[in-house]
């Protein structure tokens, strides 16, 4: 097996993509992959990444959008050597592969970091390349995936790289995945140039959860225990204790604890404090506000306190956050 492209000797050398459209691909997801390396060659003045498109056949691919792509080879002729391949297609994947698009997959094993975009995360799973790995996709699909491959360790993270493996939801998220690899590859520098040139405020890191809808986060749960969650992330600054809530609900308190450990596997304290800290953490890394005020802005006493929930839950200190 070669070595991982992520963290090989020759990490810095020019670096072969292929990225592969099928039908119904999302330009959105096809485009935050794609320009950030090309943007990164030209910042650098260097060829950082020579980017091949890829199609299963000679037929021009339509997106989602109705607007077809012209492939730069099909697979049959593909480039040889490739170090990353992008698979880039729908969610959900409407249609069979062909054997020979798998084949071809399969052959790249263990010597190519793959890629899924969006949809292309079933694209590996389906043909077998995710299992024992961690991999992503867009939340819509969560429940249909998790079903299908058990075997594939699913995360709803924006993307994920485990490995010689990474994939990502959908739109954006790509463009987050693919500036991490870039600032792995290249440098911090590059990657605040490229950001600034598409006004990326800041890359968003792997492990920051896809925001999910509440209503699909808790499914058929009780309405009691959705307004329950929707009063705390409606109270993050001065949150209710578990009694005000169930008072605000109607229900005994006994009654709501009962909801969240059935639903959500955790007492509603500890659910709350997770919330809270999400938020901070958010805060932290979007913001300049003094460590002291997004404290305060979360519900915490003091910043004593606030640095002992966040340590005991992140394994680093709100300031150490802030200097990563």
């Amino acid at each position: 097996m070669q070595p991982n492209p992520l963290t090989s000797s020759s990490t810095f050398a020019r670096q072969r993509i292929g990225v592969l459209l099928l039908p119904g691909f999302s330009m959105l997801s096809h485009a935050s992959a794609v320009e950030p390396l090309l943007m990164a060659n030209q910042l650098s003045g260097q060829v950082l990444y020579q980017v091949f498109t890829l199609s299963n056949d000679e037929q021009p691919v339509r997106s989602s959008a109705q607007l077809t792509c012209n492939a730069d080879y099909t697979l049959k002729h593909a480039p040889p050597d490739l170090d990353m391949i992008l698979v880039c297609a729908p969610s959900p994947l409407p249609y069979a592969l062909p054997a020979s698009l798998v084949e071809w997959l399969r052959q790249h094993h263990g010597r190519t970091l793959l890629g899924g975009l969006a949809g292309g995360a079933e694209v590996l799973a389906r043909a077998g390349l995710l299992e024992g790995y961690r991999a992503t996709l867009p939340w819509q699909r969560f429940a249909a995936f998790s079903q299908a491959y058990p075997q594939v360790a699913l995360s709803q993270q924006l993307f994920e790289i485990d490995r010689n493996r990474l994939t990502c939801a959908s739109g954006t998220a790509a463009l987050d995945m693919m500036l991490t690899i870039v600032r792995q590859q290249q440098s911090d520098h590059l990657v605040e140039q490229v950001s600034e040139h598409f006004m990326c405020e800041r890359v968003r890191m792997a492990d920051e959860r896809q925001h999910v809808p509440l209503r699909h986060r808790l499914g058929h749960a009780p309405q009691s225990l959705v307004d329950a969650v929707t009063l705390m992330e409606a109270n993050i600054e001065e949150p209710l204790s578990t009694l005000e809530l169930s008072e605000h609900l109607g229900i005994s308190r006994r009654q709501l604890e009962r909801l969240f450990k059935k639903h959500l596997q955790a007492v509603p304290s500890r659910y709350y404090l997770n919330l809270r800290l999400q938020e901070a953490r958010k805060q932290l890394r979007e913001s300049d506000r003094p460590v002291g005020d997004i404290a305060f802005a979360t519900g915490f006493s003091s910043g004593a306190h606030f640095s002992t929930a966040y340590r005991n839950h992140f394994g680093l200190t709100p300031r150490e956050e802030r200097l990563g």
